[in-house]
């Protein structure tokens, strides 16, 4: 038989993976559980059993619900959803009834395909600090540093944008996940008629089996449209003191809290470069064997949280700071958002690059490291960078 009569005979058939992930995108609804992430995609569209809250650590409540979950007759239950940047307010977690899953978006080919199209709204945009005084507020920090009061913090500011029209909460999701399909993409209720959505470049914790791994992410640059500015600035993240120091003290933080669950690790001695549509960042990838099996992915990135790349250090000194100096409650800005089954497996990310979604407003948050080598107008420039990966989503611009 001929090649051509084979190919008549028996057609090319389509990749497994083709449609799988990005069927679950297009399904997304508001109230939905959506979460992408490098391995895999959920979504979880109907009951949910919440996770309560209460005295007791999260990760045991965690631990609890989806006891309870199997108990009830429910096969594999999961945890989804979300954790504050103050780990002892409540939280937005459930254990879904049922949870679809696919391989990741970044294996589907037709992720490729562009997000529909839609007129943007005039947004209207209030900063909140305005820059100056984020600027400002970068300034005293790094005078109370020279002073030996603390060694960092991470100084956020949010933009809020009001529509005319209600948000198209599912056509902002498809566009931050078609831009950065390898990334962390997830849109999650946290309250009635309230989503947090987003896009995070990094991952704070993941657990399979007794293999651990932390992508710990610290010293950043705007990426440039133009290909050779693109690499210069690229270079110079790699060879700039001040942003390897920053990322050094983040990578020891990070060592430092996983060492006693594991029984080994491994942690390069220099950070590579990440990059997403709009930033670089210096990366390490931290790996480790799990001593105890026992342990959650939960439990270690409790353990974990808040690294000096969303707080500062000392932990104490900067959460005051922080306190001090932002005129507003981060919420589930520099939190957590991630996946747990009952064997212990799981996934947790750094809520950064994010939104809170509700009615016709969105809150964006965006933050810098700050140390004593930091410049406030450097620094400003940098999360107006970094806001960019969703303003380009819903078609505002600063």
């Amino acid at each position: 038989m001929s090649p051509a009569s084979r190919a008549a005979t028996h057609p090319p058939t389509a990749h497994p993976a083709t449609g799988a992930a990005t069927s679950l995108l297009d399904a997304y609804a508001p109230g939905a559980r959506f979460l992408a992430t490098p391995g895999r995609t959920l979504l979880a569209d109907g009951p949910a059993r919440p996770v309560p809250h209460g005295a007791r650590p999260v990760d045991q409540r965690v631990t609890a619900a989806l006891a309870e979950a199997a108990d009830a007759g429910q096969d594999a239950p999961v945890v989804i959803g979300a954790i504050p940047f103050d780990h002892t307010a409540p939280a937005a977690l459930s254990v879904p009834e049922t949870l679809r899953t696919a391989p990741p978006l970044s294996s589907d080919p037709l992720i490729a395909l562009p997000s529909a199209t839609s007129s943007a709204p005039d947004w209207g945009i209030r900063p909140v600090p305005e820059p100056d005084v984020y600027a400002a507020g970068v300034a005293s920090a790094v005078d109370r540093m020279w002073r030996g009061e603390f060694s960092k913090v991470v100084l956020a500011r949010t933009l809020e944008l009001t529509s005319p029209a209600p948000l198209d909460v599912p056509a902002m999701l498809q566009r931050l996940a078609r831009r950065d399909p390898g990334g962390h993409t997830f849109a999650l209720p946290t309250g009635p008629g309230r989503t947090l959505i987003g896009a995070s470049p990094e991952l704070l914790v993941s657990r399979r089996g007794r293999r651990v791994v932390a992508n710990p992410l610290a010293g950043s640059t705007p990426r440039s449209d133009d290909l050779a500015e693109d690499v210069r600035r690229a270079a110079a993240l790699l060879e700039s003191a001040k942003d390897l120091h920053e990322h050094g003290v983040v990578v020891d933080a990070v060592h430092q809290a996983l060492a006693p669950y594991c029984s080994g690790m491994s942690v390069p001695p220099r950070p590579t470069l990440t990059r997403t549509a709009t930033m670089w960042h210096l990366s390490t990838t931290v790996t480790g064997t799990l001593a105890d099996p026992a342990v959650s992915a939960l439990t270690l990135a409790c353990a974990l949280h808040p690294t000096p790349a969303v707080c500062g250090t000392p932990t104490a000194k900067a959460r005051q700071v922080l306190a001090e100096t932002e005129p507003f409650d981060r919420g589930y800005f520099t939190g957590m958002v991630g996946w747990g089954d009952a064997g212990g497996d799981g996934e947790w990310v750094v809520t950064i690059r994010c939104a809170e979604a509700e009615e016709r407003t969105l809150r964006l948050y965006a933050g810098a490291g700050i140390v004593a080598a930091s410049d406030p107008e450097a620094e400003t420039a940098e999360t107006a960078a970094k806001f960019r990966t969703f303003l380009s989503a819903v078609g505002a611009a600063l």
